[in-house]
């Protein structure tokens, strides 16, 4: 099954300020991630190609990283997920940016039924998160904030439920 998902936000700032976000990802400065409330993005290196690493279930490995521009992944897991997602700095104007967040995949096996009934709606929730977190950054407010429908709450409860009790690994895995 084909999958192509794309989130994206015109962001008030010019490209390189948008850029930079990206730059952070994963670190501890990280401002675009929305790791406050999603499983942290972490990596065994800095953001570079051949970082391995992901967020919660999902691994990858950093394929290429332009600086302030464009950082592509792609998966290793969970099973089933064959293709990448990226962030891509697009300049608008001169104090307008779009930040878009592009995933690209062929769902096979049991991801042909995992990607729509549970992964795209946390990856969706997910994402607009850190476009709320984009755009804070750049402009010091949000104006219209994501929101979590029934089904994001569900599979989260379920989530936290499911992981009680089990050790962390070194990447939160």
């Amino acid at each position: 099954m084909a999958v192509y998902n794309v989130h994206d936000r015109v962001l008030s700032a010019g490209e390189d300020a948008v850029g930079a976000l990206i730059d952070t990802l994963s670190s501890d400065a990280d401002v675009l991630w929305p790791h406050h409330r999603w499983p942290a993005m972490e990596f065994d290196r800095p953001l570079a190609p051949g970082a391995v690493g992901g967020h919660g279930p999902v691994r990858y490995t950093v394929a290429a990283h332009v600086p302030s521009r464009w950082v592509r992944f792609t998966f290793s897991g969970p099973r089933g997920f064959h293709g990448f997602h990226e962030f891509t700095v697009l300049p608008v104007d001169p104090d307008h940016t779009l930040l878009r967040h592009t995933l690209a995949m062929d769902a096979r096996g049991p991801a042909r039924l995992t990607w729509p009934l549970v992964w795209r709606p946390l990856h969706d929730a997910c994402l607009e998160d850190g476009l709320d977190r984009a755009e804070l950054a750049c402009t010091g407010a949000v104006a219209h904030p994501a929101r979590w429908g029934r089904r994001v709450r569900l599979l989260r409860r379920l989530a936290r439920r499911a992981h009680r009790g089990r050790p962390r690994g070194p990447l939160g895995s």
